[in-house]
């Protein structure tokens, strides 16, 4: 075995030096690393040491430091809370549900968008499938609201056709439907133009060659714009699954009501509401954590069979 090589000291303080001068060289780009680094240590990293009050009892008095240590008590009563299994069917429904549907509608419109010859069309209908990603959440809520209310155009409509109204946002059964057919259309655009970044890297010798050999458009784009968007597709769909368990509540809480509560009722929910509302921070902490572990190993999982199954992962 070769011997372990030491580092003289005179070596250390040369590359200490040559460390430092690169720093004054270069400082531009060191203070555009240095300022996202500060927001995660600060925003992200930092919040990691009040996440133990998971495992205390948690009261101002104490504090994070002094409240009483009382180990997993929170987490099994999470667990044995008669609200477990229907808060988790919920939420995996919505986020199964949301991932499904939410796969197809971006890489089809980046790949219509690609052979899209009129180039003003094109950019027209980039733009308004894009507008949406901006509109705020509160405002998408409120467009529902009116077009499916009671009296509002679709119900309108439905009665002119001889139906009968339906309380679209007060039955449970649509519940996961309104809210993953409004974030598909919301946010199909912005998705889409991560595929079509990737399409403008395809080699155009390739459509060219396919063309000579007599492909038509649609065997194009089968044997060459699918494969080359496939790892992009694959990075996605696992980033996508690290997410099942932490939708935002944002969306959910705004259409939740008392009529479509048994469906409508998610994780994030619960915990916006048993810990600003009922000011159990140490319960909703612990669910909080049992979220990210989740989130993680789910992360974990995707990424390996993605790396075996279509050789693309993240790391």
């Amino acid at each position: 075995m070769n011997p372990k090589k030491t580092i003289r000291p005179e070596h250390k303080k040369q590359h200490a030096k040559n460390t430092i001068r690169s720093i004054k060289r270069h400082w531009q780009l060191y203070l555009i690393v240095a300022l996202p680094l500060v927001y995660l240590i600060v925003f992200k990293y930092m919040p990691i040491i009040g996440s133990q009050i998971a495992f205390r009892d948690y009261n101002f008095k104490g504090g994070i430091w002094h409240s009483p240590f009382v180990g997993l008590k929170y987490f099994k009563m999470f667990f044995q809370s008669p609200q477990f299994w229907r808060l988790m069917g919920n939420t995996l429904g919505l986020s199964v549900y949301g991932i499904v549907l939410g796969v197809f509608p971006p890489i089809i419109l980046a790949i219509a968008l690609n052979y899209v010859r009129v180039r003003w069309f094109g950019k027209t209908v980039q733009m308004v499938t894009y507008m949406p990603y901006f509109i705020s959440t509160v405002l998408i809520v409120g467009i529902l609201s009116q077009m499916l209310s009671l009296t509002g155009p679709v119900n309108h409509l439905i009665e002119n056709l001889g139906g009968q109204a339906i309380h679209f946002m007060g039955e449970p059964k649509l519940f996961k439907t309104l809210y993953v057919f409004s974030d598909v259309w919301q946010k199909t655009g912005y998705n889409a133009v991560i595929y079509i970044s990737a399409l403008a890297a395809v080699d155009q010798e390739l459509h060219e060659a396919a063309t000579v050999d007599g492909a038509n458009i649609w065997q194009r784009i089968r044997y060459i714009d699918i494969p080359s968007i496939m790892p992009t597709a694959v990075i996605l769909l696992i980033m996508s699954c690290g997410h099942i368990l932490t939708i935002g509540y944002e969306k959910v809480l705004l259409l939740q009501n008392d009529l479509n509560m048994a469906a409508s009722d998610i994780i994030s929910t619960y915990v916006y509401r048993i810990g600003l509302s009922g000011m159990q921070y140490s319960y909703s902490t612990a669910i909080g954590i049992f979220q990210s572990v989740v989130s993680l190993i789910l992360l974990l999982v995707v990424n390996k069979i993605a790396d075996k199954v279509a050789d693309t992962s993240l790391i």
